[in-house]
């Protein structure tokens, strides 16, 4: 029989085998190595203890870089260890004394216990500092405390840019690295006035300075994710084409991180799919257009492919700026018009469903409002009924409510079926993203889409603004 030859801790670069001595766990206890992918946490590998209480989490494939922890039987998180690219190291705990554990064999956890030994104890004083500070009884022992904070703080940072200094290329330099926020300079004097903005933009163009997006170890860490949505918080207009200009670079330098690009990918499509403030969706239809249009949908099924797609193709003719949609329609006298013939300061669209609770709530207020102010602004408004099946159904809303210092409108079947029967691509429905009812538009006078997926009172507010200007 041949023999199998041992190799020492640490000496060996091919996959991962981490041993783990974890007393006084029994034998056959399973525990779990756990990691971050962003925000969440996951699990990495398990190995089931012998009656030593040891195991090793062994595989020929590597682990990606980064933080990890070793999670209990009963999945809580034991403790925190790095992992760098030499993954052969031995880790001693007991879980009676954790903070006591011995990493042998990795040089990159050795520095790892070493820095957050004197990075806590500092941090340590600068809390019972704030503490302080919260308790003082006088001005002057705050003013005190303050600055006392002030100084303890400035070492903590001094001793964090010195340790990425003196240790280049290392794990804890990328860590420190990643976690890393510019300060804001003081506001300096051009020309005899003060440049205000300078600080915002300092901080904006050094965000980033050492990360590189198509580093899969961003991810291996809790604090990048939360990093990238200060970023877009706080450092980048709400403006659709600012937030394209920055999401197009991160995915491009991402692209070759087998990790970190469909991250990225699918994190800013879920938040541009169905975006907070109005026309960001403008985002969600170029990451479509220039990257799952272009083939990177490998990770997705054919069913979120369809998805996708027809989300991206209901947005491509309602985008803030563009014409409103060819919109012919019979009103309630069954006299045919078309929107682009109407004239008016502005032409407001609601699309609503009779059988709609919502819709019998929001239509009747938007009503007041037209009646109490937009009429005297020469703004026309077009109520499309979606559903013609219940057209009686929509009559007696429309007479109960008296509903009739408006147009109101829908798309008869033929039409919808002459549609279908040429093959169009696309319906009213499509065009104007009518998945939800109420769904409204606000176009100018030249019918160009100003404003939607507002409620009744922001459209009315956007309205009052505008007609002050």
């Amino acid at each position: 029989m041949a023999q199998t030859k041992k190799t020492a801790v640490g000496t060996n670069n091919q996959g991962r085998a981490i041993q783990i001595s974890l007393k006084p766990y029994p034998k056959d206890t399973k525990i779990y190595l756990g990691t971050n992918y962003g925000n969440s946490k996951v699990f990495a590998d398990s190995c089931i203890l012998n009656e030593k209480s040891e195991g090793v989490f062994k595989s020929k494939d590597k682990l990606t870089p980064g933080i990890y922890f070793l999670v209990s039987p009963k999945m809580s998180i034991l403790f925190d260890f790095l992992v760098d690219d030499l993954q052969q190291f031995k880790i001693t705990a007991d879980t009676t004394d954790l903070k006591n554990v011995l990493i042998t064999g990795s040089k990159e956890n050795e520095m790892f216990k070493n820095y957050s030994q004197v990075v806590n104890n500092l941090f340590v004083e600068l809390n019972q500092i704030e503490q302080n500070f919260k308790t003082a009884n006088t001005e002057k022992d705050s003013a005190i405390f303050k600055e006392a904070y002030l100084v303890k703080d400035k070492e903590i940072k001094q001793k964090r840019r010195a340790y990425i200094a003196e240790n280049p290329g290392s794990m804890m330099s990328f860590l420190l690295n990643t976690m890393e926020v510019p300060e804001a300079p003081s506001i300096p004097i051009v020309n005899g006035k003060a440049d205000s903005l300078y600080p915002y933009r300092y901080v904006k163009d050094h965000y980033w300075d050492n990360i590189v997006f198509n580093d899969n170890r961003l991810l291996r860490t809790p604090f990048f994710e939360n990093k990238l949505d200060d970023y877009f918080k706080n450092y980048i207009s709400r403006e659709p084409d600012s937030i394209i200009s920055e999401v197009q670079y991160m995915l491009t330098v991402a692209k070759t991180g087998k990790e970190i690009y469909p991250f990225l990918l699918f994190k800013f499509t879920n938040k541009y799919i169905s975006p907070e403030f109005m026309g960001q969706d403008k985002v969600f239809l170029h990451i479509y257009q220039n990257f799952f249009a272009k083939g990177d949908t490998t990770l997705l099924s054919e069913a979120s492919k369809k998805s996708l797609r027809e989300r991206a193709y209901s947005l491509m003719a309602n985008q803030l700026g563009l014409p409103a949609p060819i919109l012919v329609l019979n009103d309630l006298n069954e006299k045919r018009f078309a929107l682009h013939n109407m004239k008016a300061t502005y032409t407001f669209i609601a699309f609503w469903d009779p059988t709609c609770s919502h819709c019998k709530v929001e239509i009747p207020k938007l009503d007041s409002i037209y009646k109490a102010s937009w009429i005297k602004h020469d703004i026309k408004v077009i109520a499309v009924n979606t559903n013609a099946k219940e057209m009686t159904l929509w009559k007696e809303f429309i007479k109960d409510n008296k509903l009739d210092q408006w147009i109101n409108a829908y798309q008869t079947d033929e039409d919808l079926n002459k549609e279908i029967t040429e093959g169009k691509p696309t319906t009213i429905r499509q065009l104007y993203d009518v998945f939800k009812t109420p769904t409204f538009y606000l176009l100018d006078k030249d019918k160009k889409i100003v404003a939607k997926n507002l409620s009744i009172e922001q459209f009315n507010d956007f309205i009052q603004s505008t007609l002050k200007k």
